[in-house]
């Protein structure tokens, strides 16, 4: 027979934990550090894309250092609540990372390494949904003189970039796509009629989506024989995408809009649907939303039939 101290802090808990035991036989005594590898190690099996391995690297990486020799089963929900006072981020961001979190000890809670997900006890911060913001048709007239006119107010910028850049404001404003989407879009994602592949749905086929003419001619403007339209292969995507988004502000500066930003280009392009009758379910299909309650929490003020039945609703009011 040998003691070992069970680290637990109440004699409840103690007793509960020995009955498990006695029941279920003793469960494996996994460390933190070891919890994080075997998580990553699942996270890279999966095929997640980098930009969000990326972020669970982060994630695990700061749990070990924190708590990386400790038991998987000594964390407290004080200690993760401890644990997230640490963090310097905005209320979104950290929503987020709570969420990932969760992933992380909702693994923990599969592999049975403990029996409940502590991160569950953190509540999430409190959030201020910033309104959808479309380009209205003056400012989009105000980014297209500002995309002609960057090569005058930027005359160090090559004009290979000034043709890029206009590809991307027409690509991003037509097709819906994020400003990491349209970086890292290769030519062969556009077939041979014009139709931008934009995922695999779960069923298997492809959505692919019509692009206007004035569109895929700014794209073979700046076509150079690279597989990527806006993106050289050399260095990091990344670095490419701060590049673009640093092009994009001037273009907002110059256009007098210095709220402008590259994602109200995709919300101007759902807006736009809505406002022309194209049912909720169909934009949601096209922005590749997951679940159409993302694009109800969103859009939905914009959709036209709730609009044209809230005024019809009005309207019996007048009748005497």
């Amino acid at each position: 027979m040998i003691r070992k101290s069970l680290d637990l802090r109440n004699w409840e808990a103690a007793v509960k934990l020995v009955r498990d035991w006695e029941v279920n036989g003793q469960a494996p005594d996994v460390t933190v550090g070891e919890a994080c590898e075997r998580f990553l190690a699942d996270v890279q099996s999966r095929g997640i894309g980098p930009a969000q391995t990326s972020k669970y690297k982060l994630l695990t990486k700061e749990l070990t250092a924190e708590f990386g020799s400790l038991s998987i089963r000594k964390l407290s929900v004080d200690d993760l609540r401890k644990f997230r006072e640490g963090w310097k981020l905005s209320a979104i961001s950290a929503s987020k990372k709570l969420e990932r979190l969760r992933s992380f000890f909702s693994f923990c809670v599969d592999s049975e390494w403990i029996e409940k997900n502590p991160a569950k006890g953190i509540k999430l911060p409190k959030l201020r949904q910033v309104p959808t913001l479309p380009y209205s048709s003056e400012e989009w007239e105000k980014i297209l003189w500002a995309l002609d006119a960057y090569g005058e107010i930027h005359a160090q910028s090559p004009e290979r970039i000034r043709r890029q850049l206009k590809a991307l404001v027409l690509l991003m404003r037509y097709s819906g796509l994020r400003i990491s989407d349209c970086v890292a879009l290769t030519r062969d994602r556009i077939d041979s009629s014009g139709r931008l592949f934009i995922y695999q749905a779960k069923t298997g086929s492809p959505v692919m989506l019509p692009i206007p003419r004035e569109v895929l001619q700014a794209l073979e403007s700046c076509d150079e024989g690279n597989p990527y339209y806006f993106w050289s292969s050399e260095g990091k995507m990344k670095s490419a995408l701060t590049d673009w988004q640093m092009r994009l502000k001037r273009v907002f500066v110059i256009a007098g809009i210095p709220d402008g930003h590259a994602h109200r280009l995709r919300d101007t392009f759902s807006v736009d649907l809505l406002s022309k009758g194209v049912p909720l379910q169909t934009v949601s299909v096209l922005l590749g939303h997951t679940s159409i309650k993302t694009t109800e929490k969103h859009y939905a003020p914009f959709v036209q039939a709730t609009q044209v039945a809230l005024e019809a609703a009005v309207k019996l009011s007048w009748a005497s």
